[in-house]
């Protein structure tokens, strides 16, 4: 896949400033080959988030009061100028070619609707078990993990919300709501777990 259109990276938070930094310095340091842009949705946080946001002149929306994680998530929606919405949780953390990997799996077909990453915490399907002693270690087995390949897609009928992909044209479609991957899947669309993106996620 050549040339990406933009991803519009969006990351609900609440009280967890510490997790945000960390979620916002592995995004700066593991996506410079992909045109993106980062929105955070403070739900109404009272730990200095804001503040801090402006600070590092990060687009913010900073609610008055909390949301449920979907609905933060439909708000910043609003905000987003990408062909390409991303969801985050702020205890994530990525990796070398993570975000180039899902959006090459994620355009690969037409029917393809949302597609996530495989984590050393996550159910079903996305959770693998590498052995690793602090985040160090796990960058270093991420970048061997994380090399793109199409045999390692694997469809499924759900995709956790910690990180999932997926075209705007999708959420066009299908609309608002609790269970995107649901709604993905009654309109037609396939789900898609990457096992070739391996993400931290503190669950």
């Amino acid at each position: 896949m050549g040339e990406m259109n933009l991803v519009s990276i969006i990351v609900p938070t609440y009280n967890r400033l510490d997790f945000l930094q960390r979620c916002v310095e592995s995004i700066r340091t593991h996506t410079s080959d992909v045109p993106y842009q980062l929105i955070v949705v403070d739900n109404a946080s009272s730990d200095g988030t804001s503040e801090w946001c402006i600070r590092q002149k990060i687009p913010f929306l900073s609610l008055p009061h909390p949301e449920r994680f979907c609905a933060a998530c439909d708000i910043g929606f609003r905000m987003a100028d990408g062909d390409t919405f991303l969801l985050m949780k702020h205890d994530t953390v990525v990796t070398p070619n993570w975000l180039r990997n899902l959006v090459t799996a994620l355009y690969s077909q037409p029917d393809i609707g949302i597609v996530g990453p495989v984590s050393n915490r996550a159910g079903g399907s996305q959770h693998v078990d590498y052995p690793f002693q602090d985040l160090d270690e796990f960058q270093r087995i991420a970048a061997v993990v994380n090399v793109s390949d199409s045999t390692r897609w694997k469809e499924v009928k759900h995709v956790e919300s910690f990180c999932l992909a997926f075209r705007r044209e999708v959420m066009d479609r299908i609309g608002h709501g609790d269970d995107y991957g649901l709604q993905a899947r009654k309109a037609g669309y396939k789900l898609v777990v990457c096992h070739d993106v391996l993400l931290y996620h503190e669950g």
